[in-house]
């Protein structure tokens, strides 16, 4: 029996979703899907003359703007020129395993571009957003470490992996802790977290694990990949919903409702972490 695919994607005209990291990917599959159907799709790049070529020919209706999600005054810049509602926000853009770095504002690169980027872009478009939030995660996030007294790993001996995993353990949290606060205010947004299994893709171009790329039995095309990020912005999946792969350790498969790790359900954490990040963001 196979399951959910992107020949059932609802008719989705009249939509508009905003998505990070389209130009390449699942990103792009899941802005050429929404399209497909009828969304209206604002490719939020870094490199617009690379989006504009991604989506050269493509059926559908796709609008550029410049985004470094990584830049917290080129984020400021985008929610202030940006106009009109968005239905769905789907915070897609990440790396992985990268070397140190730092932002325009100082802050780790890697986890400005995974969470703390996310995070402030969320929150500058929440009184706009009218559908939902869907946030790329990762089952690395189950071995994720936060210190919430060093967020940006300026203690802490800068590990690649170590912050990639951190990152997305907070990417989680913080979809946790924004659906209470949804909740709490009687908002109807919805926040989601949807991870691909183990896709084929260029992520991990910079890490020894890209290994697993060679590994067909334990990976998957960036076509199936794209299939939970699809889902969960389409599905009447509920709110805090975490949908990966189907398959064993959700690493290939259909998408489906699967459990984050228990760190990640924490909900003192997350409201801790929430307050940590809008103190180093000025969110």
């Amino acid at each position: 029996m196979t399951g959910w695919t992107a020949d059932q994607l609802p008719t989705m005209t009249g939509t508009r979703v905003v998505i990070t990291g389209a130009t390449g990917g699942i990103g792009l599959i899941t802005a050429r899907e929404l399209a497909r159907v009828g969304a209206t799709v604002v490719l939020a790049a870094r490199n617009v003359d690379k989006a504009r070529r991604a989506v050269a020919g493509m059926r559908g209706d796709f609008v550029v703007h410049r985004l470094d999600v990584a830049d917290l005054d080129s984020v400021r810049d985008f929610a202030q020129s940006y106009t009109g509602n968005v239905d769905i926000l789907i915070n897609n853009a990440g790396v992985m395993d990268i070397p140190a770095a730092r932002t325009a504002q100082g802050l780790d690169l890697q986890t400005a571009t995974n969470y703390f980027g996310p995070f402030l872009l969320t929150n500058l478009l929440l009184p706009r957003l009218t559908d939902r939030v869907v946030t790329v995660g990762s089952q690395l996030h189950r071995f994720g470490k936060l210190n919430l007294n060093d967020l940006d790993w300026r203690t802490r001996k800068y590990n690649g992996l170590a912050v990639y995993e951190s990152s997305k353990l907070a990417v989680v949290l913080f979809s946790l802790e924004l659906q209470r606060r949804l909740t709490e205010a009687g908002n109807t947004v919805r926040s989601v977290v949807a991870h691909p299994g183990v896709a084929r893709t260029n992520l991990v171009s910079h890490s020894p694990l890209g290994v697993i790329n060679r590994l067909p039995f334990l990976v998957q095309d960036a076509e199936r990949g794209a299939l939970p990020l699809l889902y969960a912005a389409t599905q009447n999946v509920p709110g805090n919903a975490y949908v990966g792969p189907d398959g064993l350790f959700s690493f290939t498969g259909y998408p489906m409702i699967r459990k984050p790790s228990r760190a990640a359900q924490n909900l003192t954490t997350a409201r801790t972490l929430w307050h940590a990040t809008a103190t180093l963001t000025g969110a």
